[in-house]
């Protein structure tokens, strides 16, 4: 049995967005779970792409975070300690109250509820 290495991307739902849209304009219709995962990114999605490939960038300056970190905070926009602390609940990474002050100060800076 072989194993097959394939290469996997993040994609921030805002990037989800906009690919689903520009796919829409395309085609006359897209496929119904193409629909849903518009639907989805429109409803959850808070930032416009720009910001959300900024954050992003900003967030991996950050040594502990890594790229699907950075994704996963992009997308979900924590406001609090605990809601970073949920974020990385499952790594084996362990936040320091520092690096989740400088996490939560960078969301800030894009993001303002």
């Amino acid at each position: 049995m072989t194993t097959h290495e394939t290469n996997v991307t993040p994609v921030s739902l805002a990037e989800v967005k906009n690919i689903l849209k520009k796919l829409s304009k395309e085609r006359k219709e897209l496929l119904y779970e193409q629909r849903i995962a518009l639907e989805h990114a429109q409803k959850f999605s808070k930032l416009p792409l720009k910001k959300t490939q900024d954050l992003i960038k900003d967030l991996k300056k950050l040594e502990i975070i890594d790229d699907l970190y950075a994704y996963k905070i992009a997308d979900l926009l924590p406001t609090s300690v605990g809601d970073v602390k949920t974020i990385f609940a499952k790594s084996r990474i362990t936040l320091s109250e520092n690096n989740i002050k400088k996490i939560l100060e960078i969301v800030n800076k894009y993001f303002v509820e």
